[in-house]
Protein backbone atom coordinates (compact mmCIF):
# COMPACT_ATOMS: atom_id res chain seq x y z
CA UNK A 1 0.00 0.00 0.00
CA UNK A 2 2.69 2.15 0.59
CA UNK A 3 4.07 2.32 -2.76
CA UNK A 4 1.02 2.81 -4.38
CA UNK A 5 0.99 6.04 -6.47
CA UNK A 6 4.40 6.82 -5.79
CA UNK A 7 5.81 5.84 -9.47
CA UNK A 8 2.64 7.86 -10.94
CA UNK A 9 3.20 10.94 -8.72
CA UNK A 10 6.37 11.60 -8.93
CA UNK A 11 6.07 11.19 -13.23
CA UNK A 12 2.89 13.81 -12.96
CA UNK A 13 5.33 15.78 -11.17
CA UNK A 14 8.36 15.90 -13.33
CA UNK A 15 6.46 16.07 -16.49
CA UNK A 16 3.71 18.77 -15.21
CA UNK A 17 1.11 16.38 -17.06
CA UNK A 18 -1.32 13.48 -16.73
CA UNK A 19 -0.80 12.73 -20.30
CA UNK A 20 2.91 12.62 -20.65
CA UNK A 21 3.31 10.45 -17.57
CA UNK A 22 0.69 7.95 -18.45
CA UNK A 23 2.62 7.42 -21.66
CA UNK A 24 6.10 7.44 -19.54
CA UNK A 25 4.97 4.72 -17.60
CA UNK A 26 2.74 2.74 -20.13
CA UNK A 27 -0.25 3.57 -18.26
CA UNK A 28 -3.96 4.96 -19.27
CA UNK A 29 -4.16 8.38 -17.67
CA UNK A 30 -7.35 7.45 -16.29
CA UNK A 31 -4.90 5.11 -13.82
CA UNK A 32 -2.57 7.58 -13.45
CA UNK A 33 -5.11 9.83 -11.99
CA UNK A 34 -6.77 7.28 -9.95
CA UNK A 35 -3.36 6.00 -8.29
CA UNK A 36 -2.33 10.16 -7.44
CA UNK A 37 -6.22 9.98 -6.12
CA UNK A 38 -6.09 7.42 -3.86
CA UNK A 39 -2.22 8.34 -2.72
CA UNK A 40 -3.51 12.17 -1.37
CA UNK A 41 -6.91 10.69 -0.13
CA UNK A 42 -4.64 8.07 2.04
CA UNK A 43 -2.40 10.47 2.54
CA UNK A 44 -5.63 13.24 3.33
CA UNK A 45 -3.10 15.76 1.99
CA UNK A 46 -3.79 17.76 -1.83
CA UNK A 47 -0.44 16.84 -3.55
CA UNK A 48 -1.29 18.56 -7.19
CA UNK A 49 -3.25 21.58 -8.19
CA UNK A 50 -4.77 20.67 -11.26
CA UNK A 51 -6.11 23.12 -13.84
CA UNK A 52 -6.94 22.21 -17.29
CA UNK A 53 -3.89 23.62 -19.08
CA UNK A 54 -1.12 22.79 -15.94
CA UNK A 55 -0.37 20.91 -13.16
CA UNK A 56 1.67 22.01 -10.29
CA UNK A 57 2.83 21.03 -6.98
CA UNK A 58 1.23 22.40 -4.15
CA UNK A 59 3.81 23.15 -1.22
CA UNK A 60 3.03 19.60 0.40
CA UNK A 61 3.57 18.07 -3.18
CA UNK A 62 7.41 19.33 -3.00
CA UNK A 63 8.43 18.19 0.02
CA UNK A 64 6.61 14.74 -0.75
CA UNK A 65 8.05 14.98 -4.28
CA UNK A 66 11.86 15.31 -3.35
CA UNK A 67 11.68 12.12 -0.37
CA UNK A 68 9.49 10.27 -3.43
CA UNK A 69 12.19 11.13 -5.65
CA UNK A 70 14.95 9.81 -3.53
CA UNK A 71 13.30 6.57 -2.69
CA UNK A 72 12.86 5.87 -6.29
CA UNK A 73 16.39 6.66 -7.19
CA UNK A 74 17.99 4.60 -4.41
CA UNK A 75 15.38 1.56 -5.39
CA UNK A 76 16.71 1.91 -9.34
CA UNK A 77 20.41 2.19 -7.84
CA UNK A 78 20.49 -1.35 -6.23
CA UNK A 79 18.38 -2.48 -8.86
CA UNK A 80 21.32 -1.29 -11.60
CA UNK A 81 24.01 -2.47 -8.91
CA UNK A 82 22.63 -5.62 -8.63
CA UNK A 83 21.99 -6.50 -12.65
CA UNK A 84 25.24 -5.01 -13.42
CA UNK A 85 27.09 -7.78 -11.44
CA UNK A 86 25.86 -10.23 -13.79
CA UNK A 87 24.68 -8.60 -16.86
CA UNK A 88 26.44 -7.75 -20.34
CA UNK A 89 26.19 -3.63 -21.49
CA UNK A 90 23.11 -4.14 -23.71
CA UNK A 91 19.97 -2.42 -24.86
CA UNK A 92 20.03 1.14 -26.50
CA UNK A 93 21.09 4.38 -26.14
CA UNK A 94 18.67 7.54 -26.71
CA UNK A 95 21.14 10.05 -27.23
CA UNK A 96 20.61 13.89 -29.38
CA UNK A 97 23.83 16.31 -30.37
CA UNK A 98 24.12 19.41 -32.58
CA UNK A 99 24.22 18.80 -35.56
CA UNK A 100 28.26 19.65 -37.36
CA UNK A 101 29.78 18.83 -33.65
CA UNK A 102 27.79 14.91 -33.77
CA UNK A 103 28.93 14.76 -37.28
CA UNK A 104 32.46 15.42 -36.91
CA UNK A 105 33.22 14.22 -33.52
CA UNK A 106 30.77 12.26 -31.80
CA UNK A 107 29.43 9.82 -34.47
CA UNK A 108 32.59 8.49 -35.76
CA UNK A 109 33.13 7.85 -31.95
CA UNK A 110 30.17 5.96 -31.22
CA UNK A 111 30.28 3.41 -34.55
CA UNK A 112 33.85 2.73 -33.26
CA UNK A 113 32.48 2.33 -29.45
CA UNK A 114 29.54 0.12 -30.95
CA UNK A 115 32.37 -2.08 -32.88
CA UNK A 116 33.31 -3.10 -28.87
CA UNK A 117 30.20 -3.19 -27.48
CA UNK A 118 28.08 -5.02 -30.58
CA UNK A 119 25.24 -5.90 -27.93
CA UNK A 120 24.75 -2.17 -27.35
CA UNK A 121 22.81 0.27 -29.86
CA UNK A 122 22.66 3.61 -30.36
CA UNK A 123 19.82 5.64 -31.67
CA UNK A 124 20.89 10.04 -32.17
CA UNK A 125 18.95 12.93 -33.52
CA UNK A 126 21.32 15.63 -33.93
CA UNK A 127 19.76 19.10 -33.88
CA UNK A 128 20.96 22.40 -33.04
CA UNK A 129 17.84 22.87 -30.72
CA UNK A 130 17.53 22.04 -27.82
CA UNK A 131 15.80 19.06 -26.68
CA UNK A 132 13.63 18.18 -23.66
CA UNK A 133 15.27 15.04 -22.41
CA UNK A 134 12.89 14.12 -20.37
CA UNK A 135 10.06 14.63 -22.10
CA UNK A 136 11.24 12.80 -25.42
CA UNK A 137 12.97 10.28 -23.56
CA UNK A 138 16.22 10.89 -24.10
CA UNK A 139 19.29 9.26 -21.78
CA UNK A 140 21.56 11.52 -23.03
CA UNK A 141 22.64 14.70 -24.96
CA UNK A 142 26.13 15.97 -26.29
CA UNK A 143 26.05 20.06 -25.76
CA UNK A 144 28.14 22.79 -26.19
CA UNK A 145 29.16 25.84 -23.98
CA UNK A 146 27.57 27.02 -21.28
CA UNK A 147 24.90 25.07 -19.40
CA UNK A 148 21.82 26.64 -18.32
CA UNK A 149 19.31 23.82 -17.43
CA UNK A 150 20.02 23.21 -13.91
CA UNK A 151 17.89 20.70 -13.76
CA UNK A 152 20.03 18.35 -15.83
CA UNK A 153 23.11 16.99 -14.66
CA UNK A 154 26.63 17.17 -16.54
CA UNK A 155 29.70 15.74 -16.94
CA UNK A 156 32.55 18.07 -18.85
CA UNK A 157 33.75 15.36 -21.97
CA UNK A 158 36.23 17.96 -23.14
CA UNK A 159 36.18 21.36 -24.16
CA UNK A 160 36.68 23.80 -27.36
CA UNK A 161 38.08 27.51 -28.24
CA UNK A 162 36.67 29.78 -30.42
CA UNK A 163 39.07 31.71 -33.01
CA UNK A 164 39.05 34.55 -34.70
CA UNK A 165 40.93 34.29 -37.98
CA UNK A 166 41.12 35.71 -41.86
CA UNK A 167 43.09 34.46 -44.75
CA UNK A 168 46.47 35.26 -45.50
CA UNK A 169 44.76 37.22 -48.79
CA UNK A 170 42.20 39.12 -46.45
CA UNK A 171 44.50 40.44 -43.94
CA UNK A 172 47.23 41.51 -46.72
CA UNK A 173 44.33 43.13 -48.55
CA UNK A 174 42.42 44.35 -45.46
CA UNK A 175 45.10 44.70 -42.50
CA UNK A 176 45.11 42.74 -39.08
CA UNK A 177 42.55 44.18 -36.46
CA UNK A 178 44.43 45.16 -33.59
CA UNK A 179 41.57 46.05 -30.93
CA UNK A 180 37.70 45.30 -30.35
CA UNK A 181 36.74 47.90 -31.98
CA UNK A 182 38.57 48.38 -35.42
CA UNK A 183 36.80 45.11 -36.03
CA UNK A 184 33.78 47.81 -37.37
CA UNK A 185 36.39 48.91 -40.47
CA UNK A 186 36.16 44.57 -41.04
CA UNK A 187 33.96 42.62 -43.22
CA UNK A 188 33.07 40.29 -40.46
CA UNK A 189 31.56 36.92 -41.44
CA UNK A 190 27.96 35.89 -39.04
CA UNK A 191 26.66 33.18 -38.18
CA UNK A 192 23.12 32.68 -36.34
CA UNK A 193 24.24 35.63 -33.93
CA UNK A 194 24.52 39.76 -34.63
CA UNK A 195 27.96 39.48 -31.79
CA UNK A 196 31.03 38.00 -31.51
CA UNK A 197 32.21 37.06 -27.94
CA UNK A 198 35.29 38.21 -26.58
CA UNK A 199 37.23 38.70 -23.01
CA UNK A 200 38.50 42.22 -22.14
CA UNK A 201 40.11 43.45 -19.25
CA UNK A 202 38.67 39.97 -17.52
CA UNK A 203 35.07 40.42 -18.31
CA UNK A 204 33.08 38.64 -20.96
CA UNK A 205 32.15 41.19 -23.77
CA UNK A 206 29.64 40.85 -26.82
CA UNK A 207 30.77 43.31 -29.55
CA UNK A 208 28.36 43.35 -32.63
CA UNK A 209 29.50 42.98 -35.74
CA UNK A 210 28.69 42.74 -39.70
CA UNK A 211 29.79 42.19 -43.18
CA UNK A 212 28.78 40.79 -46.49
CA UNK A 213 27.26 37.44 -45.41
CA UNK A 214 25.05 35.63 -43.05
CA UNK A 215 24.56 31.79 -43.09
CA UNK A 216 23.53 29.31 -40.46
CA UNK A 217 26.44 26.86 -41.62
CA UNK A 218 29.89 26.59 -40.20
CA UNK A 219 30.84 24.99 -43.39
CA UNK A 220 29.53 28.20 -45.36
CA UNK A 221 31.32 30.55 -42.93
CA UNK A 222 34.78 28.63 -42.75
CA UNK A 223 34.55 28.35 -47.06
CA UNK A 224 34.47 32.36 -47.07
CA UNK A 225 36.96 32.85 -44.96
CA UNK A 226 39.71 30.38 -46.80
CA UNK A 227 38.62 32.31 -49.69
CA UNK A 228 39.41 35.60 -48.33
CA UNK A 229 35.66 37.04 -48.09
CA UNK A 230 36.11 37.96 -45.01
CA UNK A 231 36.31 37.61 -40.71
CA UNK A 232 34.94 34.45 -39.08
CA UNK A 233 34.61 33.58 -35.28
CA UNK A 234 34.36 29.77 -35.28
CA UNK A 235 35.03 26.88 -32.67
CA UNK A 236 38.12 25.20 -33.29
CA UNK A 237 36.65 21.76 -34.58
CA UNK A 238 35.68 24.23 -38.17
CA UNK A 239 39.53 25.91 -38.34
CA UNK A 240 42.23 24.05 -36.34
CA UNK A 241 43.52 22.30 -39.39
CA UNK A 242 43.43 25.23 -41.50
CA UNK A 243 45.29 27.29 -38.55
CA UNK A 244 48.21 24.80 -38.44
CA UNK A 245 48.44 24.22 -42.14
CA UNK A 246 48.61 28.13 -42.37
CA UNK A 247 45.06 28.57 -44.48
CA UNK A 248 43.58 30.73 -41.84
CA UNK A 249 45.44 33.31 -39.52
CA UNK A 250 44.31 33.68 -35.86
CA UNK A 251 43.44 37.82 -35.00
CA UNK A 252 42.54 39.65 -31.97
CA UNK A 253 44.25 36.22 -29.09
CA UNK A 254 44.73 38.35 -26.75
CA UNK A 255 40.57 39.07 -26.38
CA UNK A 256 39.88 35.54 -27.13
CA UNK A 257 37.12 34.25 -24.39
CA UNK A 258 37.89 31.29 -21.56
CA UNK A 259 37.54 27.76 -23.95
CA UNK A 260 34.14 26.56 -23.45
CA UNK A 261 33.06 23.02 -22.06
CA UNK A 262 31.43 20.25 -23.81
CA UNK A 263 29.19 18.22 -21.53
CA UNK A 264 27.25 15.07 -21.60
CA UNK A 265 23.95 16.02 -19.65
CA UNK A 266 21.56 13.35 -18.77
CA UNK A 267 18.23 13.49 -16.04
CA UNK A 268 19.19 14.21 -13.10
CA UNK A 269 16.06 11.71 -12.12
CA UNK A 270 17.55 8.80 -13.81
CA UNK A 271 20.60 6.67 -12.73
CA UNK A 272 23.52 6.14 -15.03
CA UNK A 273 23.14 2.39 -16.75
CA UNK A 274 26.70 0.69 -17.51
CA UNK A 275 25.86 1.29 -21.21
CA UNK A 276 25.62 5.12 -20.84
CA UNK A 277 28.11 4.87 -17.92
CA UNK A 278 30.45 3.17 -20.57
CA UNK A 279 29.72 5.81 -23.46
CA UNK A 280 30.14 8.52 -21.21
CA UNK A 281 33.78 7.49 -20.50
CA UNK A 282 34.45 6.56 -24.08
CA UNK A 283 33.54 9.64 -25.04
CA UNK A 284 35.57 11.64 -22.23
CA UNK A 285 38.81 9.51 -23.24
CA UNK A 286 38.75 9.86 -26.61
CA UNK A 287 37.56 13.56 -27.03
CA UNK A 288 40.22 15.01 -24.40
Amino acid sequence: MQWQGISEFVGVAETESFTLAAKNLALSTAQVSRQITALEKRLQVKLLYRTTRKVTLTQEGSLFYQHCRAILDGLALAETTVTNLQSIPQGIIKLTASVTYGEQQILPLINDFLLQYPDIQVSAYLTNQKIDLVERGYDLAIRLGKLHDSTLMAKKLAQRTNYVCASPAYINKYGTPHTLSELSKHDCLLGTMDYWRFLENNKEKNIRVSGSMRVNSGYGLMDAALKGVGIVQLPDYYVKHYIETGHLITVLDHYREPDEGIWAVYPNNRQLSTKIRLLVDYLTKHLS
